[in-house]
Formats: C-alpha cells, sequence, structure tokens
C-alpha cells in the first residue's frame, strides 16, 4: 500500500513521523495533510539513504536543486560535485536533468550520493535514446518512453516530472493566441515536437493510468510539469496556460483516487502584480496540490542576475501558497551553472523560503530570526555566525572585511552603534 493510502486508512508512517519532528507539528498533521493531497513525502520504497522531507502546507518552504549532464563537456565528476555543494548549502531535494551522456549511471551516482529525495524527468532519457537509435527524438516509441518512466522508479527516484497535461487542444490554443515565447520547456517543447510528427495525442497523456500504475508499484511521487509554462512575462496567465492547469487539475485527481502522490509544476516568468492570482488559480484548480515552482523570475531583464529575480518571486509565491521552489541560478538563460553558482541559487532559493516562511508564521521561523538578533545585540559574532542562514560565507566576509582588533561590526569598527547604545543601556556583555 502506498503512502497515500495508508494515510487514508488514518496510519501513521514512520516517515511521518519523522517529518513532524522536523517540522514541529504533530504526526496526526502531517497524516491528515498526506491524506488530503495537501502534503506529499516523496521516498520511492527502494530508498534507503534518504531523510523523509514533507512538502506541502502548513510545513517549511522546501528547495530543489537541479544538476545533470549536458553537452560533451559534462562529467560525472562536475555534476557531482554541484549535489554536494547543493546539499551542503542546504537545499531539500534534487533534481537530475541529465539529457546526455551515461544517463543510467548518472542518475545511479545522484541517488548513491543525495541524503535527500531525487527526481528526474524521463522523458529527457526517452528522447536523447530515441535520437541516438533513430536519428531523431521524434521518432521515439511510446513503449520506449513508458520503459525509461519504470526504469528511473525501479532505481528509487522519489518523484517524478511528466507532462501529462500538455494536451493537443492546449498546442492549438497557444498556437492561435501567438505567444512571444512559444514554447520554454526542455521537454514540454519536445514532447509537442513528438505530437506534431506523429498527428498524435500526448502519450503520457492518453495513458496517464498506465504512469499511475507505476507510480503506484514504487510508490513514488508524480510531480506534474507544466509544458506551457510562461517563458516571458508577456505570456503570464495566457490561456494556455490557464487550460493547462484546469487539465492539470482533473489528473490531480485521478492520481488521488489512485492513491498516488502528487504535485504541480510551474509557472516560469510572471510579473509580480500576478504571482498571488497564479498560485491561487493553481491551488483552486489542482484542488490544493503542493505547487513546486520554477523560480519564479519576475523580470526578463535580469540575465546574470535570475538568482535574485527568483528568489524575489519564490519569496512572494511561497507567501501566496508555493510550497516547493525550484532554485535559479546566475547563469539562467546563459549557459550551465558551475559549483559555485549551484551554491549561490541554493542559497538565494533559501532566503526567499524563509521569508515567506516568516510571512506566513510557520512555527520555528521567527525563532530562528530573533536568537540570531539577540546575538547581535551582545556583539556574539560566533552566535551570529553560527546561526547565518549560510555560515561560510558570513564567516569568510567577517575574516576579509573586519578589523580584528574591533567587536563592532566592519562599516563602524569601534564608533559600532549596538555596541555604544548597549553600553549606555547596560546591557552589554561582561566581555566588551
Amino acid at each position: 500500500m502506498t503512502r497515500l493510502g495508508r494515510a487514508l486508512k488514518g496510519e501513521i508512517t514512520p516517515e511521518m513521523n519523522k517529518v513532524a519532528s522536523m517540522e514541529g507539528v504533530s504526526p496526526e498533521f502531517v497524516r491528515d495533510g498526506v491524506a488530503g493531497g495537501t502534503i506529499v513525502i516523496p521516498r520511492n520504497i527502494r530508498r534507503n539513504n534518504i531523510a523523509p522531507v514533507g512538502i506541502g502546507t502548513g510545513l517549511r518552504t522546501k528547495v530543489s536543486a537541479s544538476v545533470g549532464l549536458y553537452g560533451r563537456k559534462a562529467t560525472f565528476s562536475s555534476e557531482l560535485a554541484k549535489i554536494r555543494a547543493a546539499v551542503e548549502a542546504g537545499t531539500d531535494a534534487i533534481m537530475d536533468l541529465s539529457v546526455s551522456g551515461d544517463i543510467d549511471a548518472m542518475r545511479r551516482e545522484a541517488l548513491a550520493l543525495t541524503p535527500r529525495p531525487v527526481g528526474t524527468l524521463p522523458l529527457y532519457q526517452a528522447m536523447a535514446e530515441a535520437g541516438e537509435k533513430y536519428g531523431s527524438s521524434a521518432k521515439m516509441k511510446v513503449e520506449e518512453l513508458f520503459e525509461v518512466i519504470e526504469r528511473h522508479a525501479a532505481d528509487g527516484i522519489d518523484f517524478l516530472a511528466l507532462h501529462c497535461g500538455t494536451t493537443m487542444d492546449i498546442v492549438e490554443r497557444a498556437k492561435k493566441e501567438g505567444r512571444i515565447d512559444p514554447l520554454v520547456s526542455y521537454g514540454g517543447s519536445h514532447l509537442i515536437g513528438w505530437m506534431l510528427y506523429h498527428q498524435a495525442e500526448n502519450p503520457l497523456y492518453t495513458y496517464y493510468d498506465r504512469v499511475l500504475e507505476i507510480a503506484r508499484r514504487y510508490d513514488v511521487t508524480v510531480s506534474l510539469a507544466d509544458g506551457m509554462r510562461p517563458g516571458c512575462l508577456a505570456d503570464s496567465l495566457d490561456g494556455a496556460q490557464v487550460q493547462e492547469l484546469v487539465v492539470l487539475g482533473e489528473l490531480v485527481r485521478r492520481a488521488r483516487e489512485a492513491g498516488v502522490q502528487i504535485m504541480v509544476k510551474g509557472p516560469g516568468h510572471v510579473p509580480l502584480n500576478q504571482l498571488k492570482a497564479t498560485v491561487t488559480l493553481q491551488k483552486s484548480l489542482c484542488k490544493g496540490a503542493p505547487y513546486f515552482v520554477f523560480g519564479p523570475v519576475v523580470t526578463d531583464v535580469a540575465a546574470g542576475y535570475d538568482h535574485i529575480s527568483a528568489a524575489i518571486g519564490g519569496a512572494i509565491s511561497a507567501w501566496a501558497g508555493a510550497e516547493f521552489l525550484c532554485y535559479v541560478t546566475a547563469s539562467e538563460h546563459l549557459g550551465l551553472p558551475d559549483v559555485d553558482q549551484v551554491r549561490e541559487g541554493v542559497v538565494a532559493a533559501r532566503i526567499a523560503a524563509h521569508a515567506a516562511d516568516l510571512a506566513r508564521g510557520l512555527p520555528g521561523a521567527a525563532e530562528w530570526d530573533l536568537k540570531i538578533s539577540q546575538a547581535r545585540k551582545v556583539l556574539d559574532w560566533k552566535k551570529q555566525i553560527d546561526l547565518a542562514l549560510d555560515p561560510e560565507r558570513a564567516r569568510r566576509l567577517r575574516r576579509e572585511r573586519s578589523d580584528d582588533a574591533s567587536e563592532g561590526c566592519a562599516m563602524c569598527g569601534k564608533y559600532c552603534a549596538m555596541k555604544v547604545v548597549s553600553e549606555y543601556l547596560g546591557t552589554a556583555r561582561q566581555t566588551c
């Protein structure tokens, strides 16, 4: 029986207990969320080296980092280094989005190395293998796609991103509406290319029950990817995106009836004034399913700084109800990120997540900020740095840019306002 099936029967599993302990909520709260579909705990029955992570309503906002082999210059060592950097920076999940090379080996290495849930997008591998076999990814056979999905699940992948809701009707709508950027989803564009080449409906939609059967057998969480994710602000909340959300809502219902945990991914580029509406619409149409947002980036002009744009969008989206942030790096729209940009992207997304958790009043969020404020008040630098979201960077900057003889901050030195006022009010530490 799947985790969702057990929750519906009133059972509290070991994973639910662990998530409750980590989140500061009751096990019953987690069980009820899993039973209602508003919380998912992605964990394949074949995974052992994993700390359970809960994603959904009433829990801390989570962060995912994407890695993967892409192009001739990609190596296992570089991508595994990125995974290590992301985990050290505090990511809650890893997505292996490999599209070239030995994808099977990369996936298995990622699973072995990562103590967090791991997700994949099987369509990438199915298309890559079809390209090698037939000279064109458009010649992929439906059976070959499902064989790859099964392969990923059998290897232990915890959540599978699948474009099940991108239908021919929606493709036709996008064509008529005249989008600025017709398709920016890598998987969605290749899938639609296959559909147009064969003049056939999306096989992940046609054979959705088969997707659910595989997911149920391995207790894999399905992540419904959005092929019509807007790739520029001008396309946000257009008819094609909304129509796909309607279809995704129906697929959410069918997954729950099949005992499969499910979440929904989106939305890409969204202006600030549409973020709350976008999240509210998803939550309504998709029946409260956890929302896994890519960014969102809130301006199209931030090339080189899209991790900042995405942090702004992620914070507002999570405050509005999204629960899972897919990081964006400074290299977005320009190239592939290096290890430092992966780390930076995770930290930026975690800042966004925590800011939203504060705004939503989640248990423990404000206490963290209060503790670091109390440490600042008494100029306890060690404690401040230890409590920082990125202690390594804070420690390095303090070491490089401060006067070791001063207990004040690097900006003010001996004239530190915190130090002067504390001494006047008699609240300074005895060592001052």
